[in-house]
């Protein structure tokens, strides 16, 4: 390619940024970036119209990759569990014991938030249940509304960060490494992000106790027996799902593949002993799986499109040219990523984000030597915080659509701030301590 059309690789990323941020549909948006600047390629005779005949296989060889096929897995399940009423069960009890505290409530969240997000790894269906359930009963009781709407959307992301996550089986599939190993390594930070949130509501409560009161004894008056009883019929079932999955994956009985569809079936069996387990429940569950699927899928064929256009073009070989002589070297590097994923996140979807920069950053990452397993952490918990980066958070956006009328989009806004700088403070720290992520991988091993 002569010096003249360099730009083509540069340009196309950019036209795909462009449309993205118009709101075209990710999948329509690569390809037809992809189509537009393969046939202006072909006519300045700088691009080999051979590239396209690859399409088909890599089309056969995404549906044929064994790794992706944990999504749909963990997407049925997740379903499935809201349909259970899982999480009501959870945010009642968990409400009831710790009532009697200042900020027990939003800490009831947090800890629900964890414990969902170790079940079902999906944002939606956590974020929408607990602002539907704890939402009103938190401002009904005097809670301030941006603390309340803050640590709702900000427990519902740990779904990403806190395996079994569709985010992290998306990064394992585009980095080229074990999921399992991503999972077992993503655990202790994600305990550290839910922990970081469960502090900021304690010392909120502590020196602001009129942002957070504790419920009124007539609402959490129940018997010692019954709360007994409840707290084991409440806590039992989503602990052995949790071990079902993650204990299979960590002791290596199963892959995280096989892992999801052990966990559908738990999810399965634990609707039915709700006695939510009906035909039409089933049908919804389906849907959803398949909607939610069929997006992944359309946005990889997308990506693979672009990919191969973007590399006909050797605006693979430009980026990693620009980014392999930052300087700073290693530091450089990870500088540039994680600011450049962090304001991406901003305006575009993790999906996006996964299919279209990280495969840019991966080459470098290898060449500079940097553990793909620790980079791969490191980014889900970046990416964790796209989903509460106003204006285009998604968990934001869940929240709005079923919060009172009395609850204002500038209060979800300002609510999520601060847990956007605990996850980054988190994020630092993963960073600065690559121990925290390779303990238990090493410890497996």
């Amino acid at each position: 390619m002569t010096l003249d059309y360099e730009w083509l690789g540069p340009g196309m990323f950019a036209g795909a940024l462009v449309l993205l941020s118009l709101g075209y549909p990710v999948a329509f948006s690569l390809g037809g970036v992809s189509i537009i600047f393969g046939i202006l390629g072909i006519a300045l005779g700088v691009f080999d119209p051979i590239f396209f005949t690859a399409m088909p296989q890599r089309i056969f060889g995404i549906m044929a990759n064994y790794t992706l096929l944990a999504i749909p897995y963990f997407i049925f399940m997740g379903s499935m569990l809201e349909k259970s009423g899982i999480a009501e069960n959870l945010l009642e009890t968990m409400g009831i014991i710790l009532g009697r505290l200042r900020g027990g409530l939003a800490l009831a969240v947090v800890l629900v938030g964890a414990l969902l997000a170790a079940t079902t790894g999906v944002v939606a269906a956590t974020v929408v249940a607990m602002g539907l359930i704890s939402l009103p009963i938190m401002l009904r009781y005097g809670y301030n509304k941006e603390l309340a709407t803050g640590v709702i959307a900000a427990s519902g992301t740990l779904g990403q960060i806190i395996p079994p996550s569709v985010v992290l089986v998306v990064l394992g599939d585009q980095l080229g490494v074990s999921v399992g190993d991503l999972f077992i390594g993503s655990l202790i930070p994600g305990l550290m992000m839910s922990a970081a949130f469960a502090a900021h509501v304690l010392i909120v409560a502590f020196l602001k106790p009129e942002l957070a009161p504790a419920l009124p004894a007539e609402v959490r008056e129940i018997g010692g027996k019954a709360l007994g009883k409840r707290i084991f019929q409440v806590m039992l079932p989503p602990l052995i799902l949790i071990f079902l999955v993650l204990g299979s994956i960590f002791f290596g009985v199963a892959t995280p593949t096989e892992a999801g569809a052990v966990g559908c079936l738990g999810a399965i069996v634990l609707a039915a002993a709700n006695g939510e387990l009906t035909l039409a429940a089933v049908g919804q569950v389906c849907d959803a799986t398949l909607k939610i699927t069929t997006m992944v899928i359309f946005i990889l064929l997308g990506s693979t499109a672009f990919s191969l256009v973007f590399r006909g073009l050797n605006g693979d070989q430009f980026m990693f040219d620009v980014l392999a002589n930052l300087p700073g070297g290693t530091i450089g590097f990870l500088t540039v990523s994680m600011v450049t994923v962090f304001i991406l996140g901003f305006f575009i979807d993790f999906f996006e984000i996964a299919f279209i920069v990280v495969p840019l950053f991966v080459p470098v990452a290898q060449q500079l030597g940097i553990d793909l397993i620790w980079y791969g952490v490191i980014l889900g918990a970046n990416l964790q915080t796209s989903f509460l980066t106003p204006p285009f958070g998604f968990a934001l956006f869940y929240l709005r659509g079923v919060a009172p009328p009395e609850v204002t989009t500038s209060d979800i806004y300002r609510g999520a701030i601060p847990f956007i700088l605990l996850q980054i403070l988190v994020l630092l720290l993963i960073i600065t301590f690559p121990g925290i992520v390779s303990f238990l991988p090493n410890l497996a091993m």
